[in-house]
């Protein structure tokens, strides 16, 4: 877990959350705190227990002197609307966001004056229309955001560096997936022509999609595997895109290490075990 991050958005949270705690300490309210995420509680553990951790760094325990109420999309991002105006209607005093670009546009949607501290997002904030500036947020959106999406172009070269031999390349993608789609189009057949390498993409839009997808890869034989900025779904399929590259002996690329740790890594490729970029916009 990147500690940095957690440290600048929790340095926001202490921000926002200490004119409550001030009055919490004189006997009349304990600050509320709303959780909204994309992924499911199982899937969202680690991070939501690391920033539980770094609440208790600062000074609040959960349960004692700060509340927290967890609202988890479970990759459903349909949902979030609806959760988002749960955590209005509870009048929490601070919603932190975690996932990617709809989370945020849900809270933000949602309201307009209780502040929402962004975790990681694969997005220009600016250019989201989320703040104004980086130097002059403005509104009730502040946080820590990743551009993982603009490191697309270096992720592609790094693999060609490391497997001088590939020519074609494989992207695996979710469509739904606003970041995945801008890495897709956009920023690599840009570096793709640079690097004399051919790329082809391959949707996958739900879970049962994958062996499907597998099985094409199987007998187009690409010489190497490329994994865009990641949402929800593949979120929760690392382990078995990870599996398929290793059995296929795939030279591949990740845009986080926690692919890496899942075991995405090719015996016959050296060091084409590569993952560059932040931990994953949850």
């Amino acid at each position: 877990m990147n500690r940095n991050i957690f440290s600048v958005a929790l340095c926001v949270l202490l921000l926002a959350l200490s004119i409550p705690a001030e009055a919490q300490q004189s006997g009349k309210k304990i600050p509320r705190m709303g959780y909204l995420s994309t992924l499911d509680p199982a899937s969202e553990s680690a991070r939501s227990e690391a920033i539980r951790l770094g609440l208790r760094e600062l000074g609040y325990i959960e349960g004692q002197n700060i509340a927290i109420e967890y609202r988890y999309a479970g990759g459903k991002l349909d949902q979030l609307p609806k959760l988002a105006s749960e955590l209005v209607r509870l009048k929490v005093d601070v919603i932190v966001t975690v996932g990617v670009f709809s989370v945020v546009r849900a809270a933000k949607n949602a309201t307009k004056t209780i502040p929402i501290v962004m975790v990681g997002p694969a997005i220009d904030a600016v250019e989201a229309g989320l703040v104004e500036s980086l130097a002059h947020p403005g509104g009730n959106v502040t946080g820590v955001t990743s551009l993982s999406v603009q490191l697309g172009a270096k992720r592609l070269e790094l693999l060609k560096e490391a497997v001088t031999k590939v020519a074609h390349v494989a992207v695996l993608y979710d469509p739904a997936n606003t970041p995945s789609v801008i890495e897709v189009k956009e920023v690599l057949p840009v570096a793709a022509r640079a690097l004399g390498v051919a790329v082809r993409s391959w949707e996958v839009r739900a879970t049962d999609g994958f062996e499907r997808v597998f099985a094409a890869l199987k007998k187009e034989r690409p010489d190497g595997l490329y994994v865009p900025v990641v949402g929800p779904l593949m979120r929760s399929n690392i382990k078995r895109i990870a599996d398929f590259a290793l059995k296929s002996r795939l030279p591949s690329v990740y845009p986080n290490k926690y692919f890496v740790d899942a075991g995405g890594s090719c015996p016959t490729a050296g060091t084409a075990r590569t993952a560059t970029g932040a931990p994953p916009p949850m």
